[in-house]
């Protein structure tokens, strides 16, 4: 699709509905936690990230699902945040990897974004999802009241 951007306005034009419809909508869903969540090697719903919208159609969306500390097994392996449609198991929109190449525990901020459209505007749900592919040393997703995880849907405009 085409991006339809808004116009310049200039002083004494009438603002048009059309006009403002291109206008972004801002925030449509958001979820938080401070829950700390202990990774597991099966993808699951990481600790509250899961919202509910209902999408307009021909319009773009910025998805971002934020961790703010994933701390690795002190092996060598990867801990992986996933954006799905409707569950642990849905459609896959984006996906992100922090990969430890020593075997020492190793921890550092995640964040996994994409930007598309929905193909039906009913409402819709985005989870965020998280796994390791080692469990030694007990890797998790570290939050506290100053380090929230987010998962935000907003409309930036339209398509």
């Amino acid at each position: 699709m085409a991006i339809n951007p808004n116009t310049d306005f200039s002083s004494g034009a009438v603002l048009t509905a059309a006009q403002q419809n291109r206008f972004p909508r801002g925030v449509m869903a958001l979820a938080t936690s401070t829950t700390s969540y202990t990774l597991t090697t099966t993808e699951t719903i990481a600790t509250g990230m899961t919202v509910t919208f209902t999408p307009v159609l021909n319009r773009y969306y910025r998805i971002t699902y934020f961790e703010p500390q994933a701390q690795t097994a002190s092996f060598a392996a990867n801990t992986q945040l996933t954006i799905r449609l409707s569950s642990a198991t849905g459609t896959v929109l984006q996906n992100t990897i922090f990969q430890n190449e020593t075997n020492a525990i190793d921890q550092q901020g995640m964040t996994c974004i994409i930007t598309t459209t929905f193909a039906s505007a009913v409402s819709t749900v985005v989870v965020g999802t998280a796994k390791c592919s080692l469990t030694t040393s007990a890797p998790a997703l570290i939050r506290d009241s100053t380090r929230k995880a987010q998962l935000l849907i907003e409309d930036i405009g339209p398509a």
